[in-house]
């Protein structure tokens, strides 16, 4: 067992010595420095005596160092050529006063913030290049496993999770969307009254909920509900290393958690979009009703002669896209969580925003490309 630190002080012509001993170690030193201190009172010539000293560390040196004090001197440090080599480094490094640079103002603040923002977006970028390469391996083995080994599919995760963003949304979605048709109906009516064509509001209804509002009003629903929800679970689980945990088990986290939210979706939105459609028309058909007077009878007459199937089509083309979207930006968030609660909150922040957002762009490049194709 290794001898603790301990030190000697011997009077001399020149200054006191201090012949250390034992192990001046980060476990070893102890007290012995703090007493070293008191016992050379600052001196300003002392000599340090090293040759006894059985092991050494920065931790050691640093504080012989600071035990001489200002009176420090490596030219009066005595010892092995490895122990003198250790107490110059220390020395130079506590000696070196730190920088202290004037916080950026101004324009160089902007240009460092542009910088980093730009910065952040490459990597975002390819952080999601990789979560979609990942992503579209596990699909494929997933298409795969149907066919051969069914029974490796996580059907209860994928029902569930069906259940929980699908069929527990639909009251929120035909709700919203009875009265999102409803509204469509009360513009309509009041604008084509001053051309005495409020008939035509029939059209603008079935336009408006079949090709656009019916599936934008559930794909923001859903971001709000589902992708924060997805965010919120897959995070949570990252902070309690239970993600960590799976990988050394050798489970993928993209097969057991990914995928059935991601599957879930695709499911869910089509059927909920068709929910939504039919709560839609019902709230225009009520409006129409009651101020109009045109019955049930005529409204879904019109609605078949003059908008016909083509545009649910079309409003439906563009569910499995927005299902894809949601889920994956949900999960993504989620798996980008680190260790402590604000990053939590703050990714499923960003998991609502985004999906929000991209739901938006996606709708108006639909919206472009069904104009240039003359759907």
């Amino acid at each position: 067992m290794e001898s603790p630190a301990d030190y000697k002080i011997e009077p001399g012509p020149d200054g006191p010595t201090a012949r250390l001993t034992g192990s001046w170690t980060a476990e070893g030193v102890g007290a012995a420095a703090a007493g070293l201190a008191r016992a050379l009172g600052g001196e300003r010539r002392v000599t340090l005596d090293l040759t006894k000293v059985n092991r050494l560390d920065t931790a050691g040196a640093y504080s012989m160092i600071r035990a001489a004090g200002p009176a420090y001197d490596l030219d009066r440090v005595k010892g092995r050529p490895a122990a003198l080599r250790l107490m110059k480094l220390v020395g130079e490094a506590s000696a070196r006063k730190a920088v202290a640079r004037p916080a950026p103002t101004g324009f160089h603040e902007l240009t460092i913030r542009i910088g980093k923002g730009v910065v952040n977006v490459a990597l975002e970028g390819l952080e999601t290049m990789v979560f979609l390469g990942h992503l579209l391996v596990v699909l494929a083995r997933t298409v795969v496993n149907l066919f051969t080994h069914p029974k490796r599919v996580r059907w209860a995760a994928l029902v569930s999770t069906i259940e929980r963003a699908g069929l527990d949304a639909i009251p929120i979605v035909a709700l919203t969307s009875f009265f999102i048709g409803a509204v469509i109906a009360l513009l309509g009516i009041n604008q084509l009254r001053q051309f005495g064509a409020e008939v035509f509001s029939v059209e603008l209804i079935g336009i408006a909920v079949l090709r656009e509002f019916g599936i934008v009003i559930t794909a923001v629903l859903l971001a709000g509900r589902s992708a924060s929800a997805f965010a919120a679970e897959i995070g949570s689980m990252k902070m309690n290393q239970e993600i960590d945990a799976m990988q050394v088990l050798g489970v993928d986290p993209f097969e057991a958690l990914v995928f059935p939210r991601f599957g879930a979706l695709l499911i869910a939105i089509p059927l909920l979009t068709f929910v939504a459609v039919l709560s839609g028309l019902f709230g225009g058909l009520v409006v129409v009703w009651n101020v109009l007077g045109l019955g049930p009878s005529f409204f879904l007459q019109r609605i078949v002669d003059n908008v016909g199937i083509e545009n649910f089509w079309v409003g439906l083309s563009k569910a499995p896209v927005m299902a894809a979207v949601i889920a994956g930006i949900g999960c993504r968030q989620g798996l980008e969580v680190g260790v402590d609660v604000e990053s939590l909150g703050r990714r499923v922040t960003a998991a609502v925003v985004h999906a929000i957002f991209a739901i938006i762009m996606i709708d108006a490049a639909f919206a472009l490309m069904y104009m240039e194709l003359g759907v």
